[in-house]
This record gives C-alpha cells, structure tokens and sequence, in this order.
C-alpha cells in the first residue's frame, strides 16, 4: 500500500509538474523582450506656450530628468517604500508576508482596501504589462519580477520605479511630477511633498493636487502616517507635515481653448517622435482678459439674461495672428471650442458684406435709400424697433442696423449670390443660404471665421488667415483701400452713434457691428479697436432663447472690457 501511494505521488508531483511548464509556457511564450524595458515606447510631449515663452498647455507623455536615489532627497523614497512596500529591502520580489497581510485585511473588511504587490511587481507590470486582471497576466508579472530581481540590485529596481511610474496629468517620474504640481524638480521636494508624490501610484487622477486638493492631502497624510509607523519620522513630524500640506487654489487653464486648436494646426509639421515645443502667437494677458471679461458678463448679468454661453476672439487685424480665443464659460466644464467650431446665425453682423456689396456697385456712405415696408416674394421683413425711418444715408442704416435697407441693397445689386461671393471673398468659408434672408444674416457661421473676414474693412483692404503659430499665407488683397475706409467709418457711425454705443472704449475709437438673431437666440459684436479684431458671441448650446439679450447689449460690454486692456 505505501509503495502504491509513494508512486501515486511520485506520478502527481511528476504531472504537477507538467502542468506547472505548461502553464508557464503558456504565460510566458510571448513576453516582450526584458532588456528592451528602458527604452519602452511614449507618446512625444507638446509644450505649447504664448509669445513670451510661458507655458500654457502641455500634451503627451512628459518625462522629467532621470535622477538616481542619491539624487533625492531621502524623504521621497522612504515615502514610497513606506507606503508601497514597507518590506521592499528584505523580500525577493513577492512580499508573501504582506500579500498575506492585505488578502487578510480584504477579506475582513469586505472590500481592496490594501494592495499586495510590491514595488518590483508594480515595475514588472509598469514596464512590461497592462493591467488587465486576469490570471495569464499575474503569471507574466511573477516571471519578469523574478527576472527583475535577479538582473539588477534593489536599488536600481527603485530608480527605476521613481523614473517611470505614472503620476496623472501626463507625468512620468517623480521628477516630472514634482516640476507639474510643485513647479520645482524632485531634487528639491520638502517632506510634506514627497509624501504627495509617494501617494500618487495608487490612484493618480483620484489624488491628482491639481483637480482634487482635498483628496491628495488625505492621501499624503495617510503617507506621513505610514512613515512614522515604519519609523523614518516621528508622530509628531508626520502631524506638523500634514498641517503644513497646502496647493494653490484651482484657478481656471487660461489659454486652454487656443492651446487645443494651435496644437491640431502644428501635428502636420511636428517632428514625428520626437518632443516638441512651439511658441505661439497668444497674448497671455489679452487672454485673460478675455476670459475674465466673457466669464463676468455671463456670471453677472447673464444669469438674469438666461444666457449661458459666449466665445471671445481677438486677433491681429494686419497679420492674422490670434492673440487671444476663449472658447466658453470654462474649459474645465466644458472643451468644445465655441470661438472655433460652433456655427450659429450672425443676425445683423452680417450686414457689412451686403453694404461693400453696394459700394463696390458704386454706392457711397452718403447716398440715400429708403427705410420703408418692403416684400420679397411672401416674405415681409420688419425692422427691429417696427418703425421706419423714410429717406436715409448708407451710413445711418449701417449703424442703426435697418434690417429693409439691408433687403433692398441686396436685392437692388443682383440679390444673394453677388452678396454670398463678397462674403467668400473676404474669408467667409461657411456655406450661406441663397435666398433672401442672407441680408438679415442667416446663413450660419463661425466666431472666428466672422472676425477675420472683418479684418479687410480696418487693414486697407486685405484677407487674413489666422494663425497660431506660423502665418499660412501673406494677406491677400481682397477689396480696394477706398471701400475699405468708407466700410470703417460706417462702421465707426455704429459705435459712436447706432446700435453698438455700449461698445465705446474711453477715450480710444473703435467701430465694429452688432449682430441679433430671432428670439434673442445669439448675440454678436465684432469690432476694431488699436490694431485689434475683437469678436464676442453668447448666446446657449441647446439654442434657446435669451432674455432681451442684443449685440449691442453683454457682447458689446465685452468688447469694450477687453478694448481697455490693449495699449
């Protein structure tokens, strides 16, 4: 009987053991090449900054200095050790004492509130692996941890740890952590900081400093503590770090709009693999102002308005070069570009195309024509204020925005199309409508498209292509110098004295055109002031109605708060 048992066992153990090769073959029989760990494939980074070199966006993968044990201060590692894998130094790679541990502690508390793997194991998995959960992948992890342990000292497995962990916000290592949250390399850290970095593997968008404060210090904390129970610091050091723990205030990513639409205008040109960094044409200060101005009307009196979104353009009116874009009430909220890829109705701001068309027919400012009923087909426009005026000038129905006049001129010069052409000509890409109602502005169009194509009224006559980084074509003469002026000074008659008087910057002239949509459903004002195209929509995403809300009225405030900044 005991010679049957011995050779049952002998046969098991020799199966076990079959079985056991095999299922090691089965894990292991494609595993990436372990040397080529160091050289692991990233996505190249963009820094994007504004005209004075400050960064204002960064995408990609961004990777700090590569910095070795001895390079840091001694707090950062025995943070990470304390609150990783507090038996790092001692076990072989697999900490089976605390695997235990935190399989015990899970199992009592009915939930992951410890993790089992070790500092090796999370290299293994950071270098080699995904973090799919299956029990393939936990047999791939064992075999490079052995290998990982064996091939280089302890040491270095922790270098490479700190160099290539992820910690959020596209940072990689320590080093480029620390210079993301802190500003400063992880050469420099103090305690309380490290103890923020070592509490980011675990979970490093949930305690991210920059979008959730409250729950990196938590974290941090929870590091400081397990250092003093390890006992790196005392109970009263961890206490005083902790209250020492404090990250700037969120503020809101000026310039994040623009970095977005830079960063798509320069992929074609970028190196490919390679890290990249363009300077752009962004006014930092112009921007904020921007923002602050859009955000204030929209908190201020928008609220009472029913208005909840607006856009804000400013761009150079010689070159082309856009010196300033917000894109909504607030890119943390909301990315969509409203200044770049939303296309409503300009209303009235529409106008300017239907008064050059006359004037290249052989109109002027002070020839007369006649604000009175008129009909197109079944169709009977009206006035905004339902009044009319008789006999008036080009230049009084431009800056009271005389919706007939509009229909007349356009009507009287061959109708749509040759308006439509004018348009496309001085850079409306968009495609119009070809009836009448193009002279009330219906056609749909975009924020930035429409204050571009006013830059030939203020720059003697010629197109633009804005640009963000490098100009994609010299300005292009579109209309003569003369129709030029004549279209600047009407529209000066619109700030000084018509529909866009609230757009008046003290004591600086400006000109510009007021643009509103049926039901208050979109507001324009895109003006000229010191060199500058300012354009400002606001109007809401789901098209709904405002409250009584013209281009005259918030966008023209707007236009004139971000007028005062420019010097």
């Amino acid at each position: 009987m005991l010679g049957r048992l011995l050779r049952l066992a002998i046969i098991l153990a020799i199966w076990g053991l079959v079985a056991l090769g095999a299922i090691v073959v089965w894990a292991a029989y494609d595993l990436p090449r372990p040397e080529s760990a160091m050289d692991a494939p990233r996505r190249p980074a963009l820094v994007v900054q504004d005209w004075s070199g400050q960064t204002i966006a960064t995408y990609g993968d961004l990777m700090g200095e590569p910095l070795r044990v001895a390079d840091l201060p001694p707090e950062l590692p025995a943070a990470l050790v304390a609150v990783e894998d507090r038996r790092f130094w001692k076990h072989w790679g697999l900490d089976v004492i605390g695997l235990t541990r935190a399989v015990w502690v899970d199992v009592t508390t009915g939930r992951l509130a410890q993790g089992g793997s070790s500092i090796t194991q999370q290299v293994a998995k950071t270098l080699f692996l995904t973090n799919e959960r299956t029990f393939r992948r936990k047999i791939r992890e064992l075999l490079l941890t052995i290998w990982l342990e064996r091939t280089f000292t302890k040491r270095e497995i922790l270098e490479i740890y700190l160099n290539r962990v992820y910690l959020g916000a596209g940072t990689w290592g320590m080093d480029a952590a620390a210079r993301m949250y802190f500003g400063i390399s992880a050469r420099k850290v103090n305690l309380w900081q490290a103890a923020v970095l070592a509490g980011l593997p675990r979970a490093p968008s949930r305690f991210n400093p920059r979008s959730n404060p409250s729950a990196a210090t938590a974290r941090a904390k929870e590091v400081l503590t397990a250092m003093a129970d390890t006992g790196v610091i005392s109970q009263d050091r961890a206490k005083a770090e902790g209250a020492k723990i404090a990250f700037p205030r969120a503020t809101r990513q000026s310039g994040a709009w623009f970095a977005d639409w830079a960063s798509d205008q320069v992929q074609a040109v970028l190196p490919p693999d390679r890290d990249a960094t363009i300077r752009t044409t962004l006014d930092l200060r112009l921007q904020i102002a921007a923002e602050t101005a859009l955000t204030s009307m929209l908190d201020g009196p928008g609220v009472a308005a029913n208005v909840e979104q607006g856009a804000v353009i400013v761009l150079d009116a010689v070159t082309g070069a856009v010196r300033a874009m917000a894109g909504g009430r607030d890119y943390r909220d909301s990315n969509f570009n409203r200044a770049v890829n939303a296309h409503r109705q300009p209303g009235s701001a529409f106008k300017p195309f239907v008064w050059l068309t006359a004037l290249e027919n052989g109109m002027t400012p002070a020839d007369t024509i006649v604000d009175a009923p008129v009909r197109v087909g079944s169709w009977q426009p009206e006035n905004f204020e339902h009044d009319y005026r008789g006999e008036i000038t080009l230049d009084e129905a431009l800056a009271h925005s005389v919706n007939t006049v509009s229909v007349r001129l356009m009507q009287r010069f061959g109708g749509p199309k040759p308006v439509a052409a004018t348009a496309a000509r001085l850079g409306i890409t968009s495609r119009l409508p070809k009836d009448a109602s193009l002279a009330l502005g219906t056609g749909e169009v975009g924020l930035l498209e429409l204050t571009a194509a006013f830059a030939p009224f203020f720059n003697g006559g010629f197109r633009l292509a804005p640009f963000a980084v490098v100009a994609r074509a010299a300005p292009e003469p579109v209309i003569r110098p003369e129709h030029a002026a004549m279209m600047a000074g009407m529209m000066s008659s619109v700030v000084s004295r018509g529909t866009g008087k609230a757009a008046a910057p003290p004591g600086r002239p400006a000109a510009g055109k007021t643009g509103t949509t049926s039901d208050y459903r979109d507001a324009w004002f895109v003006g000229y002031v010191n060199g500058m195209m300012i354009g400002v929509w606001m109007g809401n995403d789901d098209n709904a109605p405002m409250k009584n809300v013209t281009g005259g009225s918030l966008p023209a405030r707007v236009f004139r708060e971000v007028a005062a900044v420019l010097r």
